[in-house]
């Protein structure tokens, strides 16, 4: 890919995994109902620095049929692993009930998509009930990303690295870590983040990056929280939540081109 790439004579950090499928330095986009066209032109133009796409909450109940499985086809040629936002499954299993969520496995795998997020972001899980959702859905043939943290409330930082592990015993490839926990007044949680670092591989967790849907978060403080992520945890770290608009820029922080500067060490 270098090669190809303008500038290629000029040397980017070694430590920043760039070839696909990466084991670390994972990006995962979010897609909140990004039209045909723009999907194509950002595969086009960023595919290489996309490694998940998030097809966000519910939105994927909205979508035309044969315009959804086009979308996820297009991220597949890419090598780009498009999955359903874990606020779908909490609406299935609130309003529908456990017994409809085999059925929304089986209709999710004929659409195309290969894994589902499972969160309790604003729909409580218990832990038998997180464990049986994880291994249910590994069953039906899926992948699964767990979420762990409320929207709505701190969680004791040692509850999220809990059901972090209870995630992957039951069968999690990843783990992301809900967004809101680590933000406060706009400022990064310093010592949740030691935490995660200290007690989990962190090549499994993703941590999320706020967006405009936290109270008090502009994009200034998403930028700041991108660079001192990167500097604490270092390129490789796994970043969701990215917004498509800045998944180059992103890309640019991670390797030392951006406006936090080369890498210091």
């Amino acid at each position: 890919m270098e090669a190809d790439q303008p500038f290629s004579f000029i040397s980017l950090p070694a430590k920043r995994s760039r070839e696909k499928p990466r084991k670390g330095g994972l990006t995962m986009m979010i897609d909140d109902g990004l039209p045909l066209g723009q999907t194509e032109d950002i595969v086009r133009l960023a595919g290489d620095y996309i490694d998940l796409a998030k097809i966000k909450t519910g939105t994927a109940r909205l979508y035309p049929r044969d315009a959804l499985k086009e979308k996820l086809a297009l991220y597949q040629q890419r090598d780009i692993r498009p999955f359903i936002g874990g606020q779908f499954h909490e609406y299935v299993f609130a309003v529908c009930g456990v017994s409809t969520l085999p059925r929304f496995y089986d209709e999710a795998l004929a659409l195309g998509f290969q894994a589902i997020e499972i969160s309790d972001n604003v729909v409580p899980l218990t832990d038998a009930e997180r464990e049986q959702q994880i291994r249910a859905a590994r069953r039906a043939g899926l992948a699964v990303f767990g979420e762990v943290g409320s929207k709505e409330t701190f969680s004791d930082p040692s509850l999220l690295v809990r059901q972090a592990q209870l995630c992957f015993s039951a069968g999690a490839e990843l783990v992301l870590v809900e967004a809101a926990e680590l933000v406060e007044r706009g400022q990064i949680r310093s010592s949740v983040v030691e935490l995660l670092a200290r007690e989990l591989d962190m090549s499994r967790v993703m941590i999320e990056l706020p967006g405009p849907w936290i109270e008090g978060v502009h994009s200034c403080d998403i930028e700041l929280m991108k660079k001192q992520l990167i500097h604490v945890l270092g390129p490789d770290v796994n970043l969701a939540n990215v917004a498509p608009s800045t998944i180059i820029d992103t890309e640019a922080t991670r390797v030392g081109l951006g406006t936090a500067g080369p890498p210091k060490n």
